[in-house]
C-alpha cells in the first residue's frame, strides 16, 4: 500500500512546478452546515485540476528511454491535461484518447497543452482499451490516470497540504471515481492525524466503490453516465480499492441535481467554478438525510474544467432544483384581458415572468382557449408552492414542467 514515506518523496518532486493550492474557509457555507468549512481548491490548478501532481510524479520518475517514443493515456477530460502538460514540460510527446462524449473545453485545453486527442467510445472505460492498444502498437508509455504508485503518491501531496494549512482538521470529503484520489489523500492524513474522518463522495448514477465494498470485492457496473464525468467510471481501482476499505470511514451518493445546485452554490456564494466531479463534496454536506460531518471539515474540489455550454445548462438545471426557476403550462380562454389576469396574479405572488409564449394553433387545444407556457423566477421551493397554490385557486389547470415540489406535501395556503 502506498506509503507517507512515498508521499513525501513526491512533494520534493513537484516543489516550485505546480501551484500549491489554497485552503479557503467559506463562512457562508459553514453557517449553512454548522460546522467550519474550508475548500482546497485543487479547482485552481495550473491544469484545472489535482491530475498534473500525479502525472508529472510518475512521468518525472521514469527513465529517459522510457519516454522517447511518447506517452499515451486515456482519460475524461482532467488526467489528459495533467499528461498534456506535464509531457510538454518534459519535451515528450504526448497522445490522449478521450471518450466521445468529453465537454469540447477539456479537448481543447488538451490539445492546447500540445498533445495529439483521440475520441473513441462513449465512456472512460473504452477509451482506455484504445489507449492500450495504441501503447503496444507504438511503443509508447502509457500514463495511467490513477491505479499507479508513482501516480498516487503524487495526487497524495494534497493531504500533505491539507495538514500543514489546517492541522487540526476533522472531516474531509473527496470524490470518488477510479479511487486515486481519496486514497492518496486519506493515505497521508490517516498517517499524520488517525482520528480524522474520510467520507468518499461518488455519483449516484456511477457508485462503483460503494457497490464494491458491500459486496467485499471490486464490482463492476454495466454503464456510467453523470454531470460529474470527471468519477463516472465503470470500476473502482485494484490498487486502490484496499487503501479505500482500509482508510476511507465513509462512501456516500449524490445525484444530478444535487450536483447541479452544489455547482451553482459554490458560483454564487464563493465565485468557484467547479465542474461536477469538484462539487460531490458539498452536495453531500448539503443534502444528506444525516449529519456527515465533524468539527473542521475540509471539501477537496478537485477540478474546475467545465465548458460554458454546461455551465448554462446546470445553472438552468440548479435553479429549478432549488427552486428558483418555474415552467409552467396553463390554459386560458382565448379573450381579451384573460393574459393580462393570469399576469396579474402572478404578479401578486411575486413571480417575475422571465418568458411567455402563447399558442392558440397547437392540435389538442379546444377552440376557443389558448395554451401559455411561462418561466418564472422564484425565490424557492415554499415560493413554488405558494404560486402553484394561487393558481389553482383560481381555477387555472396548471402543468409544472420540471418544477421539484415534494412529493406528499401540501402546497401552501397561496400569494
Amino acid at each position: 500500500m502506498l506509503s507517507l514515506t512515498q508521499i513525501r518523496a513526491a512533494a520534493d518532486a513537484l516543489q516550485g512546478q505546480f501551484r500549491r493550492t489554497e485552503l479557503i474557509h467559506s463562512h457562508f457555507f459553514s453557517e449553512q452546515i454548522g460546522l467550519p468549512l474550508y475548500f482546497k481548491c485543487e479547482n485552481l490548478q495550473r491544469s484545472g485540476s489535482f491530475k498534473v501532481r500525479g502525472a508529472f510524479h510518475f512521468m518525472a520518475r521514469q527513465p529517459a528511454q522510457r519516454l522517447a517514443a511518447g506517452v499515451v493515456t486515456a482519460s475524461a477530460g482532467n488526467h489528459a491535461q495533467g499528461v498534456a502538460l506535464s509531457a510538454a514540460r518534459l519535451g515528450v510527446a504526448a497522445t490522449v484518447v478521450m471518450p466521445e462524449n468529453t465537454p469540447l473545453a477539456k479537448m481543447q485545453a488538451t490539445r492546447g497543452y500540445g498533445a495529439e486527442v483521440v475520441l473513441h467510445g462513449t465512456v472512460f472505460d473504452d477509451a482506455q482499451e484504445e489507449a492500450l492498444r495504441l501503447q503496444h502498437t507504438h511503443d509508447l508509455l502509457y500514463v495511467p490516470p490513477f491505479d499507479h504508485p508513482l501516480i498516487m503518491a503524487g495526487q497524495g501531496t494534497i493531504g500533505l497540504e491539507i495538514i500543514e494549512d489546517l492541522p487540526d482538521v476533522d472531516t474531509l470529503l473527496a470524490p470518488v471515481g477510479g479511487g486515486g484520489l481519496i486514497s492518496e489523500v486519506a493515505t497521508a492524513i490517516k498517517a499524520l492525524r488517525p482520528t480524522v474522518r474520510v467520507i468518499g463522495v461518488e455519483a449516484a448514477a456511477a457508485p462503483a466503490a460503494l457497490l464494491s465494498r458491500r459486496q467485499g470485492h471490486i464490482v463492476g457496473l454495466s454503464g456510467a453516465h453523470s454531470l460529474a464525468d470527471g468519477i463516472a467510471l465503470k470500476r473502482i481501482g485494484e490498487q486502490t480499492f484496499p487503501v479505500i476499505e482500509a482508510l476511507v470511514d465513509e462512501l456516500v451518493t449524490v445525484n444530478e441535481e444535487q450536483i447541479a445546485q452544489a455547482i451553482v452554490a459554490l458560483m454564487e456564494k464563493t465565485r468557484l467554478v467547479v465542474e461536477g466531479a469538484g462539487a460531490v463534496g458539498l452536495a453531500a454536506l448539503l443534502h444528506a438525510a444525516r449529519p456527515l460531518a465533524r468539527g473542521r471539515t475540509v471539501c477537496l474540489l478537485s477540478g474546475g474544467n467545465i465548458d460554458v455550454q454546461t455551465i448554462a445548462q446546470v445553472v438552468d438545471r440548479g435553479l429549478v432544483a432549488a427552486g428558483r426557476y418555474l415552467k409552467i403550462r396553463i390554459e386560458l380562454n382565448d379573450a381579451p384581458g384573460a393574459l393580462g389576469r393570469l399576469a396579474l396574479l402572478l404578479g401578486e405572488c411575486r413571480a417575475n415572468i422571465y418568458h411567455v409564449s402563447h399558442d392558440r394553433h397547437r392540435l389538442g387545444i379546444p377552440l376557443g382557449r389558448a395554451e401559455v407556457n411561462l418561466e418564472l423566477e422564484t425565490r424557492g421551493s415554499e415560493h413554488v408552492r405558494e404560486i402553484l397554490a394561487a393558481l389553482a385557486g383560481a381555477d387555472y389547470k396548471v402543468v409544472a414542467l420540471d418544477a421539484e415540489i415534494v412529493p406528499g406535501q401540501e402546497p401552501g395556503t397561496g400569494c
